[in-house]
């Protein structure tokens, strides 16, 4: 069978032919722009009250780290209550938090307190809401469509994560940073009306056994350090989270202190990164198997930290924005090639306990990354540390790719799993 053509979009356009995953994709792609519009916005006014890398740090930390203690529960509340029910009590929870946070800027009465403690509100909610968000997606359209509808969905992630800075900048620069919450609080009318439209068949919800669970919890992370394939990649995972991938936290830190260049250099910096995350998702999507993956997930954990150490040293605003561009761009290398690796090589039957790890790498470690830069960076700059942590990355990934270059490439064909077009999820929990 011929390879599809680059220019080849019958796929995309026989996905959004389901009515339920083109109306939930509709209303996804609004809220997920005014999310990034959000997150611009806070980093931006965290900055603000306190000009200090440890409190844009804790934002992200409040942000990012619930998932490592809510992920589980969100997944057995997924299995047995209504998943669109539990999406609708999210995305209400959400636009109260928006409007709370429009209220208090508008007013001049929000402080670093109260903006980490509405993040952190904000960030359970989403931790606890994700399982069911993902699980909801094969119910939206025809089974042989699901594998698209995952990979349009990371597409939909990145363009957001592209456009929402800009937007972000556009407001904070022309307006103030208050009306970015006021713009983020719409987009949930939005999702919640796209919700209300969809025609599901009633569920009736499988209760999971709650017999074995740590012992079941245990043997999964027992059998991901002890395999040698899967500890590798999960390590070259959690050492790019921590040590590269929270600089993309901390931009606002790095617009202002280093380069300058206010609300719209920080719109540009944030933009470059979604953009080179949304070519390398369309680029994965185009691939028609694992194959070779093994070697541009370790390769692009070097570039990643070969990246993060050119935009450690630039002072120029547009060197800087093409070194994030090609950080965001390697970032979904890594991180939906170790997630295919994982599916590949993995049995059935813990593959989703070695999942769960990996889901909290790539959600969970950033965030105390994130945390542990900021506050070094309060005592030596915001650059020595992205430089040291981001040639560790570096030298990692060589070592990584010398001594265990094999064990990776053999869970390129362990099983038989679709290629990774089916884990371009990866972008949906990824802030990278």
């Amino acid at each position: 069978m011929a390879a599809p053509s680059l220019f080849d979009f019958s796929g995309i356009v026989r996905v959004f032919s389901n009515r339920n995953y083109a109306i939930y994709a509709a209303g996804n792609a609004v809220s997920l722009t005014g999310l990034w519009v959000q997150r611009l916005g806070v980093g931006w006014l965290a900055w603000e009250l306190t000009q200090s890398g440890f409190w844009l740090g804790m934002v992200a930390f409040a942000d990012l780290f619930p998932v490592m203690v809510v992920g589980l529960f969100g997944g057995v509340l997924a299995d047995r209550v209504d998943r669109r029910h539990i999406l609708m009590v999210s995305q209400i929870c959400q636009l109260v938090q928006a409007t709370v946070l429009w209220l208090m800027t508008w007013l001049g009465i929000i402080t670093i307190g109260w903006l980490v403690g509405l993040t952190l509100f904000i960030g359970i909610v989403v931790a606890a809401a994700q399982p069911a968000r993902l699980a909801l997606v094969p119910s939206l359209a025809r089974p042989e469509d699901v594998g698209g509808a995952v990979a349009i969905h990371s597409v939909i992630f990145n363009l957001a994560r592209f456009i929402g800075p800009a937007i972000a900048g556009y407001i904070i620069h022309s307006y103030d940073v208050a009306l970015a919450f006021a713009f983020n609080a719409l987009t949930f009318l939005w999702f919640i009306a796209a919700l209300m439209l969809l025609r599901l068949p009633k569920r009736t919800p499988h209760p999971s056994a709650h017999e074995g669970v740590f012992r079941q919890m245990a043997d999964g992370l027992k059998y991901s350090v002890t395999h040698p394939g899967i500890a590798a990649v999960l390590l070259l995972m959690a050492a790019t989270s921590f040590l590269v991938r929270p600089v993309f936290d901390l931009l606002p830190g790095f617009a202002d202190d280093v380069f300058h260049c206010g609300a719209a250099g920080l719109a540009t910096l944030t933009s470059a990164v979604g953009l080179g995350a949304l070519l390398a998702g369309l680029w994965l999507a185009k691939r028609a198997s694992a194959v070779r993956l093994a070697d541009i997930t370790v390769v692009g954990g070097g570039v990643l930290g070969a990246m993060g150490l050119l935009f450690a040293i630039t002072n120029t605003l547009w060197v800087g924005a093409a070194a994030l561009a090609v950080a965001g761009f390697m970032a979904i290398c890594v991180s939906v090639g170790t997630q295919t690796l994982v599916q590949t090589g993995v049995p059935s039957h813990m593959r989703g306990r070695v999942l769960s790890i990996w889901g909290m790498i790539l959600r969970g470690v950033p965030a105390a990354g994130a945390l542990s830069m900021g506050w070094v960076s309060d005592f030596v700059g915001l650059k020595p540390p992205l430089m040291i942590g981001s040639f560790l990355c570096l030298a990692g990934a060589v070592l990584l790719a010398r001594w265990a270059r094999v064990e990776i490439r053999a869970l390129e064909t362990a099983t038989p799993v679709p290629p990774p077009t089916a884990a371009l999820s990866a972008g949906a929990g990824s802030p990278a």
